[in-house]
């Protein structure tokens, strides 16, 4: 810092107000002043008073005042009094705070003043007294800080008016500028007299004094820039009295309170020199991290020295005070001296070993040096004509620029002392510290890059450029340093100009765009320049041309050294196409060139480069257009071109893919019946699109009659596959069995079983009868659970009658089959009866039923029968008609049960209805055909006779005793011999004789022979005309002649399929109309079947339509 006089003036009279003109000290008008003593002054815009007031509000205090002033936003005056006592009033004049200085009244405050800056959080007062002491403090009275000693007693006190530094003068008869904690940094200006008033002119740097000779003095003052650069790290004085370390790359900053005016700094590595009034401090970083800012104080050399230059080594500082530099290690011992010819312009480190750096000195007389610290002697490098103000040297020591004082930048070979080129407004200079070639220099607001001896590159720029490390040029404007980042891409555009591919890359890694990356890959690329190309291409991260490269690397590897080829495949690649074309011609390559084209889908170009002569070469062509067309979305085209490629599958995909039947079917017409796959994908694509008839067409002409019978069955035309299965039988499996899957998913179960059986596969067709039977009866519906039973047992026959192995146990299966599906066939209506409000039977009807169910349980009831309902429904219709003794009996029997709770009072109810009536039956009869016996009601032994245990023939639907006894055939009579003696037309009553004969095992039969004692009877009107012996059951037999005597009409017959035998029923009372179910074997009265049929359209037991053939 140093100030200069911009004017002064003296005048003596001390009643006049004089107004200067601030910038020159010309007298602008005189004024008026006050007779009186006035101490201070000070202006608030809405303070104690205002010239509005008529009167002044008067205030008094405890001693005179010397000094005022206003806070910021004129709330607050402070006072200052003779008595040593600072005041702080609001705006109405009441005291708030009081701050008593410790010198008392024999230290008068003479100065006071408020910091106008706007960041700090608080009011700052700086109080001066004749104590000798400068203080501050907070709008509240506290002190911030310690009070700091003054050599003089202090009149004024002003702040800059951003309250960075303070300006003060006294009894020391000069001004001393201090910064706003309150350290000295130096005279301002010297006087003749005490200094009673300053003042700083708002926003400069103008300081206008005032002294008690009446001398008014205006200085400006210069605050000169000291800072120091190495590499990218800028270290610079702020406040005076503050270092900040910046990082110009990471933007980091570290700052160093020195708490002293900072005089010079010098910067090298990892060491930082502050030359302070009195010392020079040596700091060092913590480390060696290149990003490392913690610096600590290494060394102290408490000395004060003059020097206009301070330059800092790794174990040594340098001095340069004029001509002499002076080298001293860091405990102050002065270790070389070296004296220059003329005046030290320039001095610069430019590297070397610890303890043995090399420095960069120019001279005013032009010779530029170079001094090694260890070496006594300097070496003169040039000797120029003109003064040097700028000097560096690149990276390799080669070159020197050189700026001297006309502004001319020059640069030398150092070791043949010739002068490379030169360049007119320079001001600054410098070598990029990453590359040999290339430097920078600033002049006239312009920064100048320049590569080799190439033209140089410029662009504007503000302030002056002090260092130049890869892509990043530091410029100092005014008092900020700054890293502009420089794309370097006009140097390297001039390397590849000239095909210089290695130089340009070396540019290009200290920073271009990515665009400028790629166009080095490029022409690198086309230069065949391959190991450039592919540094530059992993740069852009570009693996379509990494891969290109690479596979021209393993080429090269395998002997190929055709570099037009490997030119025509990276025109190729840069979409040079007729370029690559050409040069594939060129070589031998033609289909290449022929695979780019098709590849890119130019097919025009590429038939024009094949031509007609080639028919293999366009048929592939045809291929690759339509394959193209496929990928572009053009199907139709893609199809049609693949037919006349005769590419039939490719076409029929596409024509399937989109459904175009149409066009498919002729496709399939037009192809020969030997070409069996594309025929199968037409039939495919028509069985997808659910064209059944194309698809049906298309197997048919290729003959594949197992695909066509699974297309009926896929498509469900069962109509069709079974008039195929009528023609081809070994289909019948395929057919019948997805069948009845299908019947049996749409709840056709019946239809399913029928299905499986005619699909042989028996297993399944009783599987699903079994369910279906369970189902049924689960869910109470024993008239289908019946059904299924007999249907169960119909299953079992077939499986005897077809399997040996089975047969005894099948149809002992039958047997109990036959059991259940009758018990479950009456059960029904007992049901229905018991949980239903109305019933359609008669009661005889439901009474019958009951008898016979009850005289048909074993132990063990089937599953859903109630022996409970069974008999309830029995006692109640046995009460109705008369047999009270079986009613008696039936109540008796539902005792010993678990009666369901809703029947519980119509039982008891009936129980004691029925103790009022008779012990008997009420003519309730049934009687026994053969023998005429009257049998009891209910029958432990079964519905058998109890004397001739000749078994009941009933009725199906009603239920009663049919008049039909059942007969057998002698040995040796088959049923076919026997169905031919027997007379359709009632027969001529022969003479014979019928006599008992015994039998084998003690069984008795009755024979009929040929002479008849009495030509009335015939054999079954004399077994009923004596009693039969014995407790076993006698069948009848007949022999032929007793057939040949019977009536066709009296006579039924069970045609059973093998392996049972036929049954034989006669008719004891021919006006009795019997019908007997064709299928199901069962007999009705003809009357009862007749109305059954009509209602239900089928046999009420098998379910056979009535229109079934027999």
């Amino acid at each position: 810092m140093r100030a200069v006089l911009a004017w002064k003036e003296t005048f003596h009279d001390v009643f006049l107000l004089q107004v200067y003109d601030a910038s020159d000290g010309a007298l602008i008008q005189p004024l008026k002043g006050h007779k009186d003593i006035v101490y201070c002054v000070a202006y608030a815009k809405d303070g104690l008073w205002s010239p509005e007031q008529k009167s002044v509000n008067k205030h008094k205090v405890s001693s005179k005042i010397t000094c005022c002033g206003w806070t910021n936003d004129g709330q607050y005056l402070a006072l200052g009094m003779m008595n040593g006592v600072v005041s702080i009033r609001n705006k109405n004049g009441e005291e708030k705070v009081k701050i008593e200085r410790p010198g008392g009244s024999s230290s008068p405050i003479w100065s006071i003043a408020w910091n106008p800056s706007k960041d700090e959080h608080n009011d700052i007062l700086a109080v001066a007294d004749w104590g000798q002491k400068l203080s501050f403090y907070q709008l509240s009275g506290k002190q911030i800080g310690k009070d700091r000693t003054l050599t003089y007693d202090p009149c004024c006190v002003s702040y800059f008016s951003r309250g960075e530094y303070i300006v003060m003068g006294g009894s020391d008869k000069q001004a001393s500028l201090y910064t706003r904690d309150g350290v000295r940094l130096g005279t301002i200006g010297e006087q003749n007299a005490w200094v009673w008033t300053c003042r700083v002119r708002p926003d400069t740097n103008f300081v206008v004094l005032g002294c008690q000779d009446g001398t008014v003095a205006c200085y400006q003052l210069i605050f000169s820039t000291v800072h120091g650069l190495y590499k990218d790290r800028y270290a610079y004085r702020d406040s005076m009295t503050d270092v900040i370390v910046q990082h110009l790359i990471t933007e980091q900053k570290v700052r160093i309170k020195c708490r002293e005016l900072v005089k010079k700094i010098a910067i090298y590595r990892n060491r930082l020199a502050i030359q302070l009034p009195e010392k020079i401090l040596i700091y060092e970083l913590f480390s060696d991290d290149s990003s490392d800012m913690k610096y600590h104080i290494k060394e102290k050399i408490c000395r004060k020295f003059e020097c206009n230059l301070l330059v800092v080594c790794s174990q040594h500082i340098i001095l340069c005070q004029e001509k002499r530099l002076q080298c001293l290690s860091f405990t102050s011992v002065r270790e070389k001296e070296w004296v220059m010819e003329s005046l030290i312009r320039y001095i610069k480190v430019i590297g070397g070993p610890p303890g043995r750096e090399g420095l960069l000195v120019g001279l005013k007389n032009g010779a530029i040096l170079k001094i090694f610290v260890d070496n006594p002697f300097p070496i003169t490098l040039l000797k120029l004509s003109t003064s040097v103000r700028c000097l560096d040297m690149s990276a390799s020591r080669n070159k020197l620029a050189v700026v001297d004082e006309h502004n001319t930048l020059l640069v030398y070979d150092i070791n043949s002392k010739e002068l490379l080129f030169q360049e007119p407004n320079a001001n600054s200079v410098a070598w990029n510290t990453q590359c040999e070639d290339m430097l920078c220099f600033s002049g006239n607001g312009y920064l100048n890059i320049k590569a080799s001896n190439f033209p140089v590159h410029q662009q504007k720029m503000q302030g002056f450029m002090v260092g130049y490390n890869g892509s990043k040029i530091f410029c100092l404007h005014i008092y900020l340093m700054s890293a502009v980042e420089v794309p370097q891409s006009a140097p390297m555009y001039q390397y590849l100009e000239r095909k210089m591919f290695k130089e340009a890359y070396q540019i290009a890694c200290l920073g271009v765009t990515d665009s400028d990356w790629r166009d080095l890959a490029t022409e690198a690329l086309e230069g065949l320049d391959f190991d450039t190309a592919k540094k530059a291409f992993i740069r852009i991260r570009d693996l379509r041309y990494l891969e290109l490269i690479s596979s021209i690397e393993e080429r090269k590897k395998r002997g190929e050294n055709d570099n037009e080829l490997f030119l025509a495949d990276v025109y190729a690649y840069q979409g040079k196409f007729h370029e690559a074309a050409k040069l594939y011609k060129r070589t031998g390559h033609e289909s290449r060139a022929l695979s780019m084209y098709t590849d890119l889908r130019m097919f025009e170009y590429a038939k024009d480069f094949v031509g007609a002569t080639d028919p293999k070469s366009s048929r592939i062509l045809m291929t690759k257009q339509a394959d193209w067309a496929k990928s572009s979305k053009e199907p139709r085209a893609a199809a049609e071109m693949y037919l006349s490629a005769g590419e039939h599958l490719k076409a029929i995909d596409i024509i399937g893919e989109h459904g175009w039947a149409d066009m498919l079917i002729d496709i399939a017409r037009k192809l020969d019946k030997a070409e069996r796959e594309p025929l199968a994908k037409c039939a495919l694509h028509f069985k997808r699109l659910k064209h059944h008839g194309y698809a049906s067409e298309t197997y048919s002409k290729m003959g594949d009659l197992k695909a066509l019978v699974h297309l009926h069955v896929e498509t469900r035309h069962w109509e069709e596959a079974f008039s195929l299965v009528e023609k081809h039988t070994q289909f019948k499996y395929d057919v019948f069995v997805p069948y009845a899957q299908w019947l049996a998913e749409n709840d056709r179960f019946e239809e399913a079983q029928k299905a499986f059986h005619k699909a042989g596969r028996q297993n399944e067709a009783v599987k699903v009868l079994e369910q279906l039977t369970h189902n049924a009866v689960v869910e109470n519906r024993f008239n289908d659970a019946g059904y299924y039973y007999w249907m169960l047992s119909m299953q079992c026959l077939d499986i005897a009658r077809g399997d040996e192995e089975q047969r005894d146990e099948m149809l002992k299966k039958f047997e109990r089959f036959q059991h259940l599906a009758e018990l479950y066939h009456v059960y029904r209506s007992i049901q229905r009866y018991t949980d239903e409000p109305f019933s359609s039977h008669m009661p005889e009807t439901l009474f019958n039923i009951c008898r016979f169910l009850l005289n048909n349980l074993t132990k063990n009831i089937p599953a859903g029968i109630s022996k409970v309902n069974t008999l309830y429904a029995l006692a109640k219709q046995s009460r109705k008609l008369g047999a009270y003794k079986l009613a008696r009996y039936s109540y008796e029997k539902l005792q010993e049960l678990h009666i369901p709770s809703r029947f519980h009072e119509s039982i008891e109810l009936g129980n004691l209805i029925i103790r009022s009536k008779p012990f008997h039956d009420n003519e309730v009869r049934m009687m026994c055909y053969r023998c005429s016996t009257n049998n009891p009601l209910l029958n432990n032994q079964g519905s058998v006779c109890i004397n001739c245990r000749q078994p009941f023939i009933y009725s199906a639907s009603s239920y009663e005793v049919l008049p039909l006894v059942q007969f057998y055939l002698e040995e040796g009579i088959i049923d076919e011999e026997a169905l031919s003696l027997i007379d359709l037309e009632v027969p001529h009553i022969d003479q014979r004789d019928a006599r008992w004969q015994d039998m084998d095992n003690e069984l008795q039969a009755m024979r009929m022979d040929d002479g008849l004692d009495d030509a009335e009877e015939d054999p079954f009107t004399a077994k009923m005309s004596f009693e039969q012996g014995g407790s076993n059951f006698v069948p009848v037999k007949v022999n032929r002649s007793v057939l040949r005597s019977m009536s066709r009409r009296d006579v039924l017959i069970k045609r059973w399929p093998g392996p049972l035998k036929w049954e034989y029923f006669r008719s004891l009372l021919p006006d009795v109309s019997i019908t007997m179910c064709p299928t199901c074997f069962k007999m009705f009265h003809s009357e009862d079947y007749e109305l059954l049929v009509l209602q239900h359209n089928c046999c009420p037991y098998c379910r056979r339509p009535i229109d079934e053939p027999n």
